[in-house]
């Protein structure tokens, strides 16, 4: 398979499509957490049970469709191979967790992968929906009618007074996490994210790398999300993580004013020394390889480089992933081996954009 065609069936269509913000803002995502009525919850059910809900969603989701979310396919964990299900999850269709529990867990998604729906993760159902760029209100909006849709079918454990049960207290009320991927180079260059995390974080909301809790921020790629989901509707949580998000979007903006005002050549410097390294390298790790596609994307964006697409880092973020790299050369890959392989794919992918 040419890297051509493997880029093209491997990338989730909406990866390659920008959206309001798309300059800094790579993604908007809303989580819902749901579960069964009539069976305990996925963290003390007995396999029988999860058995029970899997058959469920097959029988009644398998091949179903609603409104632009064609063709839900139900993907059991138990089928796929380690590499498989590592390529899954570096997609963000499914959670590690989920991976690590095989016997009766899946997710169905859509055809053209912006909603993964897992099937007994932690919960019995957790809804996944993505749009590019900064779309909070659509994704919520889009979310909810997908809810409604299961509902249709599944009763939900709900409390009048506290809403959606679910297996982690922490989900408990709206069960939602709502959460945006953010590009904040400048602000991780003049050090000011440093700052600005723990002020985030008192306003009951967190940042994370970009595979969430315990990932590191590679590539200042920032996952900035709610903590709280009882005491507040879903509009209310993604109106307070929209005004955020929008104070984040001007700072960086602010910043890279400033860096191009003060420090032009040097930034500059870098950015082609980072281009420099990417389309010559033979080997490179996975923080370095960060590193520079974090640095190639603000070139393009300052209008610096205008030969690449914007939506390069979204790709090669993915593709240089252990999973991705080992599924494209068809075989495991020790640690140094995916060293060299990225270092080609990276290659491959840059001088691909010369040809067309």
């Amino acid at each position: 398979m040419s890297l051509k065609q493997f880029i093209n069936e491997a990338i989730s269509p909406w990866m390659k499509q920008e959206g309001p913000d798309s300059d800094i803002v790579m993604s908007s995502r809303i989580r819902l957490a749901r579960n069964f009525a009539e069976h305990p919850f996925p963290i003390i059910a007995k396999e029988d049970t999860l058995s029970k809900v899997l058959a469920y969603f097959e029988e009644n989701f398998q091949q179903t469709s609603f409104r632009d979310y064609k063709d839900f396919e139900l993907v059991r964990m138990r089928d796929l191979q380690p590499v498989e299900k590592r390529v899954l999850v570096e997609k963000h269709l499914i959670s590690p967790h989920l991976a690590e529990h095989s016997e009766n867990s899946a997710t169905l998604i859509s055809q053209n992968e912006q909603v993964s729906i897992m099937v007994n993760e932690e919960d019995h159902v957790r809804i996944q929906l993505y749009f590019p760029g900064f779309q909070l209100d659509k994704a919520l909006e889009q979310a909810s009618q997908l809810d409604d849709w299961l509902e249709e079918k599944v009763d939900y454990a709900f409390d009048e007074n506290r809403g959606y049960l679910t297996a982690c207290p922490t989900n408990v009320g709206t069960g939602m996490r709502a959460s945006v991927m953010m590009h904040l180079p400048a602000l991780s260059m003049t050090q000011q994210i440093n700052r600005m995390i723990p002020a985030i974080n008192q306003l009951g909301l967190v940042v994370r790398g970009i595979y969430g809790e315990g990932s590191e921020a590679l590539g200042s790629i920032f996952q900035i999300s709610n903590q709280i989901t009882l005491g507040k509707s879903e509009e209310d949580i993604v109106e307070d993580l929209h005004s955020v998000v929008k104070q984040l979007i001007d700072q960086e903006r602010k910043a890279r004013e400033t860096l191009m005002h003060r420090s032009s050549i040097r930034l500059e410097d870098r950015i082609f020394r980072s281009y420099g390294v990417l389309t010559n390298s033979r080997i490179i790790e996975s923080k370095e390889a960060a590193k520079c596609l974090s640095d190639l994307r603000l070139g393009i964006d300052l209008g610096l480089i205008d030969h690449i697409p914007r939506t390069i880092l979204n790709e090669l973020v993915i593709l240089t992933q252990p999973g991705f790299l080992q599924q494209y050369a068809e075989t495991s890959l020790s640690p140094d081996e995916r060293d060299v392989r990225r270092a080609s794919l990276i290659r491959e992918r840059l001088q691909l954009e010369h040809k067309e």
